[in-house]
């Protein structure tokens, strides 16, 4: 004969079933409330404001045909500027990942007259137009101008070449390296140098083998950040460069010079390259950052 269930069994069993119900529900509602008015805002925001123009870029260049957009991506006027663009800036953001260091080291660790003003100045290019630096570079660094005449003698030319684009990208590059290195320096602590000091260390092995290595996943982000931002420069360059190509023509310059002869998918094909450029250069920076988050842990 079977085993008799006990009623009570079965009352509980459903009660726990009901229970159990109840609290998925109650999951499923909070995790609906969780979305409220200021997620739905976020993500009607970003895709507004980011993905829809992304996406957009995208796929007005993709109907030109792998084709077409191989060949006006790969023009020789492209490639050039692509050359011009890509190298100066890298150029720029390696340089200002020295200089900025420098910059920062002396701004956190020393005390000199002048220093908050100093400071401030660091995040000019931040707040001064594009256009307004393009044209106060051109003036100081041309033939007549206060640091161009000084080499102007010796026949370099500094204004309206190649030159010119590349001090422009670190002018506008430089307070990513500096602002990216400052807190890093204000955090770390000073027991660790004193403790090198008493084993025997001198100031240049310190900075060598215990401060150095610390920083340099925040530099090398800084330098990607620079980078970044002087490959899509245009404000400054176009005032202080010649804009010719095969010479100094930078790659947003040729976009807007294909918007004027009405070349909208030149445009956009040259743009979806600058695009994935700097979606990568994106990547490059999370995963400097992640590098930097594992290294300070350990």
């Amino acid at each position: 004969m079977g085993k008799i269930q006990n009623p009570k069994s079965k009352i509980e069993m459903t009660e726990s079933i009901s229970y159990s119900r109840s609290l998925e529900q109650k999951k499923q509602k909070s995790w609906l409330a969780s979305l409220s008015i200021p997620w739905l805002v976020t993500v009607v925001y970003l895709i507004l404001i980011l993905l829809l123009p992304v996406a957009a870029l995208i796929t007005k260049s993709l109907t030109l045909g792998p084709a077409d957009f191989w060949r006006i991506a790969t023009s020789p006027i492209a490639l050039s500027a692509y050359n011009v663009t890509f190298v100066t800036s890298l150029a720029a953001g390696l340089i200002n990942g020295l200089m900025g260091t420098l910059v920062a080291w002396v701004l956190v660790r020393y005390q000199f007259p002048g220093r908050k003003f100093i400071d401030a100045a660091v995040d000019l290019p931040f707040a001064l137009p594009t256009s307004v630096a393009g044209l106060v570079l051109a003036t100081v660094y041309s033939e007549k101008g206060w640091i161009g005449q000084l080499f102007a003698p010796f026949g370099i030319k500094i204004a309206f070449t190649r030159v010119g684009v590349f001090v422009a990208m670190l002018f506008i590059s430089l307070p990513f390296v500096v602002r990216t290195l400052q807190p890093v320096l204000q955090e770390m602590e000073k027991e660790i140098e004193e403790a090198a000091w008493s084993l025997g260390a001198s100031r240049s092995q310190t900075f060598l083998r215990v401060i150095l290595p610390p920083l340099i996943p925040t530099i090398l982000t800084g330098i990607a950040l620079g980078f970044s931002r002087a490959v899509g420069e245009y404000g400054s360059v176009v005032i202080v460069a010649s804009n010719i190509p095969f010479k100094d023509l930078i790659a947003p310059v040729l976009v807007f010079q294909r918007l004027e002869q009405y070349d909208y998918a030149g445009a956009t094909v040259i743009g979806t390259v600058l695009l994935l450029v700097s979606l990568l250069a994106l990547l490059i920076i999370n995963l400097l950052q992640q590098w930097g988050r594992r290294y300070a842990v350990r």
